[in-house]
């Protein structure tokens, strides 16, 4: 049976120290992947003697110079990593960079070994997981549903206990939706605090790499080990270097305020949010109902605004002479760009200057807010029925967060009355990210045995 406390940092360290040799680690990994069965996670796995030697070829042991010396992770095949093909989910885009991204250099720096590159919607485009012409990673919880995207191979290795660290990328939630879904940590920082040179990019301006992991210390240490300013990357911005036990604690939250609450029908996902507010305001001070009216438009401006069409500047080249090789979904959603011109764009960002002004004085009452991750639980057939609805929705709680320049972090909360996992998101202003990860693991913590619900993915 699968345990998620054998694949933590602070257990496989213990392992080492105790004299467990790293290749058992690595071994283990591929035992796990085929007991798995799940061909839609990986898109490009090293093969196992490849990650032997790089374990063997690691210094010894020392996990204070190496916070991740022996760590498995995996990175989403829109990040590069030198050897490995880079696809972003599309056959026709391959190509193989001949150096890695800088967050995956600053992981192998740290003693990390990258078993491979996952699965993802295609072009980072999308937060129900299903956009590929791969395999789809089943949900860890349940085949019929979605594993939720963009970064679902990334978050389904970690749920399925192939690795205890995925990357991910979260440009409008696809780092924190995944997350959701599978009943993991999806840490989504500071819009540059970690480098996106070696990232695909989806939305230039927008894009944060991400981190998928079982317990908010091991998000923050992998996020630790990768973040700082980069001057090879023009939106690399300095950030806080603090650690979670260095920071006040937060203790003023907001929550929407009733009419705000959306779950589109889906009573066990507001029964969970509501669940998960009795173990989260206790924690707090105070408790603040927001009206999120200008969050929500805001929202609206990433793709029923000018936005989308950066998404077509990342990928015009590309579509001038692949457009038949772009998943149709994918290319229907940055096809929209040719509505808008760049008049468009200007009043855009008049718009959302106007927006997060209106934002602002949220946070002279309060230090975070509190959101259901994701406020639906698709399934397959729904998608099936309709590509693009339940994706709109699973964004409600998310999509304004990097177009006002916030930090989130998602993590696990109680379960639904059905079984399935849900999850709350924790946002709060630039550089609160050791802040939001001080209270996500008091709150998970909290939340104690509600989290650890049987499952599939303990099989």
């Amino acid at each position: 049976m699968y345990s998620e406390s054998a694949t933590t940092i602070a257990n496989l360290h213990a392992g080492y120290a105790g004299g467990t040799p790293v290749a058992a680690t690595v071994s283990a990994v591929y035992r796990r992947i085929a007991a798995v069965d799940d061909p839609g996670i990986f898109i490009h796995l090293r093969p196992e003697a490849d990650v032997a030697a790089a374990a063997a070829a690691l210094p010894p042991f020392d996990p204070v110079a190496f916070p991740l010396w022996g760590i498995p992770v995996a990175v989403k095949d829109n990040i590069d990593v030198a050897g490995l093909p880079t696809t972003a989910a599309c056959p026709a885009f391959s190509c193989v960079p001949v150096r890695s991204a800088t967050v995956v250099e600053k992981l192998v720096a740290a003693g990390a070994l990258v078993i491979g590159k996952t699965n993802l919607d295609q072009f980072a485009t999308g937060l129900v997981g299903v956009r590929s012409p791969y395999p789809i990673p089943r949900n860890a919880f349940d085949p019929a549903r979605v594993p939720g995207g963009s970064s679902s191979g990334s978050a389904i290795a970690v749920a399925r206990g192939i690795v205890p660290i995925a990357l991910g990328t979260d440009t409008a939630g696809s780092g924190r939706v995944p997350a959701g879904l599978n009943d993991l940590v999806g840490l989504k920082p500071s819009l540059g605090a970690l480098s996106t040179r070696g990232v695909l990019p989806a939305c230039r301006t927008l894009d944060c790499v991400s981190v998928f992991a079982h317990s908010v210390d091991d998000a923050f240490a992998a996020y630790a080990v990768m973040r700082g300013l980069d001057r090879e990357d023009a939106y690399s911005r300095p950030v806080a270097q603090d650690l979670p036990s260095e920071v006040t604690p937060i203790i003023r939250l907001g929550v929407p305020r009733g009419a705000d609450r959306l779950f589109f029908g889906d009573a066990a996902m507001a029964d969970a949010y509501a669940a998960a507010l009795d173990i989260v305001t206790p924690l707090a001070a105070s408790t603040t109902e927001i009206d999120f009216t200008a969050f929500f438009a805001v929202a609206k401006l990433l793709y029923e605004g000018p936005w989308v069409a950066e998404r077509h500047a990342a990928m015009r080249a590309f579509l001038a002479t692949h457009a038949a090789d772009v998943h149709p979904v994918t290319r229907m959603i940055v096809g929209a760009a040719e509505r808008f011109s760049a008049t468009d764009a200007f009043e855009g960002l008049y718009r959302l200057a106007a927006l997060k002004r209106a934002t602002e004085q949220v946070w002279d009452q309060v230090e975070a807010l509190v959101v259901p991750t994701a406020p639906v639980f698709p399934t397959l057939a729904d998608l099936a029925a309709d590509p693009i609805g339940p994706n709109s929705r699973l964004g409600t709680y998310t999509n304004f967060v990097n177009l006002l320049d916030l930090a989130a972090l998602a993590v696990p909360g109680p379960f639904r009355a059905d079984g399935l996992p849900a999850g709350i998101t924790l946002i709060g202003p630039r550089g609160s990210d050791a802040a939001l990860a001080r209270l996500g693991a008091a709150f998970v913590a909290a939340a104690g045995e509600r989290r650890h619900a049987a499952s599939p993915a303990a099989a």
